[in-house]
């Protein structure tokens, strides 16, 4: 089964408009443009063992399907949500009896895994001892981060190559595409407001992009309308499209309504605007993001659990998913609105880089230069430095670190708010400590 099976009247728009051939792929150019190496892989014709790593609908599927077609390979293709051992022995069986038919050479066959995330370590090793015999190529794809969820040995067998979402011209050409080639009767036109919504709410989804215009094109038929305007389109799809903008104004209105929940220190308001933007499609990496930020922003030092916190919550989502990974997210949302607050760090960060940008290149002083040759020690590199675990209390009182001349720029002013209370006290005796010294 070296290709899919031919498209026919009740296939999805997204199987029938599945590209066939390299040029009529949209995207991933970073991989498969000129002198790229997926591109050099095919024009190579010789097959190797990958995994395909990106969100869902960005081609995927297409690529390991034209890699067949490519290299003129039988195609199987395995489920790791549906599937298990039974379906790998399967796939064994007829890459075995394939390889020995032909003219003495046989014939390859790549073994596709989808989802290989979800094959556990036993699964994914029963793979190892036939991708070694060259028995098939396989080719993985998976949403998740090969790093954690696939296994080691696996890993070092294959390829990884890291797919991106569709960017916005990639889906307008796909529109296009399906305009061009008639692929919805029903639809004549799509008004370009209504295109700029479909794009947004895409969000880097093929897939999603199509099956919305397929959606579009049973409710234009059944009520006779040609053109595909934003007022009809927002009719049929319904709150969603209206709530949630991506780009637009009401979808920053909502983030900021969020990150300032969570910096009032208001929990329920802050699970309020981060349901609100789930609900209204909002990606939930995307939320993950913000929190990190909000965690350095708003939070710093005054609680440096919430930062490790926000990026727990974040890997949580990547190895769950959707809906589970998003209860974490939550969890995140109300422990950072509950922690105490301090921009101190956020403050200092940015007077420091407003600093350096107006302020000339310093010398490193002497005593804290690195003297790793002889030269450098006789131009005193290093002379006089003093090491701090040696000094008393690991301090070494009195000390310079800054450049000379060079007054103490306090940058960081830490607040009377959690664990800076005590950073504080720490600050002001290093500081009593300094003073006596000098």
């Amino acid at each position: 089964m070296s290709a899919a099976p031919a498209p026919h009247a009740h296939t999805p728009l997204a199987e029938r408009l599945r590209p066939k051939s390299l040029g009529e792929v949209i995207g991933q150019q970073h991989l498969l443009g000129e002198g790229m190496p997926l591109r050099i892989a095919f024009e190579s014709g010789q097959p190797h063992s990958c995994i395909l790593w990106g969100p869902p609908g960005v081609g995927k599927t297409t690529i390991a399907r034209l890699m067949a077609s490519s290299f003129d390979a039988h195609f199987i293709t395995i489920s790791a949500v549906l599937g298990g051992v039974k379906d790998i022995r399967e796939a064994v069986e007829q890459a075995s009896v394939w390889q020995g038919q032909g003219d003495g050479q046989g014939k390859r066959t790549i073994v596709f895994v989808d989802e290989v995330h979800r094959f556990n370590k036993s699964q994914q090793d029963a793979f190892l001892p036939h991708v070694e015999s060259g028995l098939f190529t396989f080719i993985g794809a998976t949403t998740e981060n090969p790093s954690f969820e696939v296994n080691s040995a696996l890993l070092s067998r294959a390829v990884v190559y890291v797919l991106q979402p569709l960017t916005e011209p990639d889906l307008r050409k796909i529109i296009a595409r399906v305009q061009a080639e008639r692929a919805l009767p029903a639809i004549e036109s799509i008004a370009s407001e209504a295109a700029d919504r479909l794009v947004a709410y895409a969000d880097g989804d093929a897939r999603r992009l199509l099956n919305t215009l397929e959606s579009l094109s049973v409710a234009a038929k059944a009520e006779k309308v040609r053109e595909v305007s934003d007022a009809w389109l927002l009719k049929v799809l319904g709150e969603r499209l209206r709530r949630y903008d991506k780009g637009g104004e009401q979808f920053y209105d909502t983030i900021s309504a969020l990150h300032k929940s969570v910096r009032g220190s208001d929990p329920d308001a802050a699970l309020y605007w981060f349901m609100r933007m789930l609900d209204g499609g909002a990606e939930p990496r995307y939320m993950a993001r913000r929190l990190v930020r909000m965690a350095s922003e708003d939070i710093g030092l005054a609680d440096p659990r919430a930062l490790r916190l926000a990026l727990d919550a974040a890997e949580v989502y990547e190895r769950l998913g959707s809906p589970e990974g998003e209860l974490a997210l939550a969890q995140c949302v109300v422990y950072l609105a509950v922690a105490p607050k301090s921009n101190a760090v956020y403050k200092a960060f940015n007077e420091a880089k407003a600093f350096i940008k107006k302020d000339g290149t310093r010398p490193v002083p002497l005593h804290l230069r690195n003297a790793p040759t002889k030269l450098m020690k006789e131009l005193d590199y290093g002379k006089n430095y003093r090491y701090a675990h040696d000094e008393e209390g690991g301090f070494a009182a009195g000390e310079n670190y800054l450049p000379e001349g060079m007054a103490p720029p306090g940058f960081y002013r830490p607040v009377n708010r959690g664990l800076e209370i005590k950073i504080a006290d720490k600050l002001n005796e290093l500081k009593l400590k300094n003073n006596q010294k000098s």
